[in-house]
């Protein structure tokens, strides 16, 4: 199993977060300059698509990034605060031409006191934009703010992992 997680706007993967992260999963965390590559949805899409992601996890407009490509790959993503509704002004090209994979499981966590990214408008995206091919976990933390804190990060990426898990077991059970 690989994670790719993918760094919002101005900033990186932390020491503390990447270590969480690989309790579960090596991580792949590429550096990544979305404001100069309209392109990073397919760009990305074009470099993974032949190597075993398992899971995306992004954050802020790496949480855009990460919604479409989890579409596209059909991998189970979990996305802080994305910058769905909105970007900032920077473009990035959707890619129409390449075939949905949607995938199985999609979790949001979004911040109640985020005033950079907001949480009702990410709702109203999602509600717009819902599928019926994935199952969808929504957290709302009243008093979450943009940046995400380590406690925070670590509860949620357990919880994260436990529910592919246990997805991955009852898959197993109802194929016996």
């Amino acid at each position: 199993m690989s994670t790719l997680y993918l760094h919002g706007l101005e900033s990186k993967l932390s020491d503390e977060k990447r270590t969480i992260l690989e309790i579960y999963a090596p991580v792949i965390a590429p550096d990544l300059d979305y404001k100069s590559n309209p392109n990073m949805i397919e760009f990305l899409y074009d470099t993974y698509k032949n190597q075993k992601i398992d899971v995306i996890i992004g954050s802020s407009f790496g949480g855009f990034v990460g919604y479409h490509l989890a579409n596209l790959l059909g991998v189970p993503c979990m996305l802080y605060n994305p910058a769905l509704p909105y970007r900032s002004g920077i473009e990035q090209i959707i890619p129409s031409h390449l075939a949905m994979n949607h995938p199985s499981i999609m979790r949001f966590v979004f911040g109640g006191n985020d005033s950079v990214i907001k949480a009702v408008d990410n709702l109203a995206f999602l509600f717009q934009n819902i599928n019926d091919k994935s199952d969808y976990s929504i957290i709302l933390q009243h008093d979450l703010g943009h940046q995400i804190p380590i406690t925070v990060f670590e509860e949620q990426s357990k919880l994260f992992f436990e529910s592919l898990h246990q997805r991955n077991l009852r898959d197993i059970k109802s194929f016996l």
